[in-house]
């Protein structure tokens, strides 16, 4: 079902085998994703693709200044008929839901998405709503353009498993893509290749993957370099730990294993802790990348042995 679920996305979504592996990691571990890049790479198409490939609602709303909370989550309204107030439900209330350009909207309206991401609810007039299951929120920004934006807080950042970039095909990727587009396939032209059962089914089985206490004190201890190497003035947090455990079983997942290895660990590393952590100004000014100070600690954590 995975292999199927990959080559269906890979007929729309072209050359970014590495990408769909994290995004499904992402969708397999329970988390969430923001996508950064340029616009006009795909992060839409990917959000839409993956939607329609497994029978799952989509919703998408594009952010902007004026947006308000009540836009994403909903609002309660006076029905004059029942003399009660009725619920409308907001864009959140899609199993796939693609926030575009997350970072052009408040701050106010960047944290409605908070309770739903963390806790699968909104709450709205002080009463609870539960959101559809599977639910997954694919966030969108473009890291060029800074005018009229607020950017996430750290701890909105926290919450999302990965930070993706998606980059430009090559070549002969664009060129399938072409002719693909000629060809008229689109993510609307896709048909499913499982269901939301099957995707609730397969994200507990992920949690069932083997974790052995020698890999799990390999996460430990790279997230442990991260708070004591002086060049982070930010390190990672316990949320980080847990969604690198559970990246590294869901790529273990993907693989076809029911244990972890340090090469899953490795895998999904960069990529879960990249935006959870901060230079200081020192090793901005000196030109370091927070990829290549993430590559260095991870090198360092002793791998176990078994």
């Amino acid at each position: 079902m995975i292999q199927k679920l990959k080559k269906q996305i890979n007929r729309v979504f072209v050359g970014k085998e590495e990408v769909v592996d994290l995004v499904l990691c992402c969708l397999l571990g329970g988390g969430h994703v923001l996508l950064e890049d340029v616009p006009g790479v795909g992060k839409t198409t990917l959000a839409r693709t993956l939607a329609k490939s497994i029978d799952c609602s989509f919703g998408r709303i594009q952010f902007t200044p004026d947006t308000l909370p009540s836009d994403v989550v909903g609002m309660t309204v006076f029905n004059m008929k029942t003399s009660a107030f009725d619920y409308h439900e907001g864009v959140v209330m899609h199993q796939i839901l693609l926030a575009d350009e997350i970072n052009r909207t408040s701050p106010k309206t960047q944290s409605s998405l908070l309770e739903a991401m963390a806790e699968g609810q909104v709450t709205v007039d002080g009463k609870r709503y539960e959101l559809p299951d599977p639910f997954m929120v694919i966030a969108t920004q473009n890291p060029i353009e800074f005018v009229g934006t607020y950017p996430l807080p750290e701890a909105q950042l926290d919450r999302f498993m990965m930070r993706l970039s998606v980059g430009y095909p090559a070549k002969e990727q664009e060129l399938l893509m072409a002719r693909n587009f000629l060809a008229g396939t689109e993510a609307d032209s896709l048909e499913s290749v499982c269901t939301a059962e099957d995707i609730i089914k397969m994200r507990k089985e992920v949690t069932e993957v083997h974790l052995s206490e020698g890999v799990l004190g390999y996460i430990q201890e790279i997230i442990d370099l991260t708070r004591q190497d002086s060049k982070l003035m930010l390190g990672a947090s316990p949320r980080a730990l847990l969604a690198l455990v559970r990246a590294s079983q869901a790529k273990a997942f993907l693989a076809g294993r029911d244990f972890v290895k340090p090469d899953d660990v490795r895998d999904v590393a960069v990529p879960v802790l990249h935006h959870r952590i901060l230079l200081t100004a020192e090793a901005r000014i000196g030109g370091e990348s927070t990829d290549s100070i993430l590559a260095t600690l991870i090198r360092q954590a002793k791998i176990p042995k078994e």
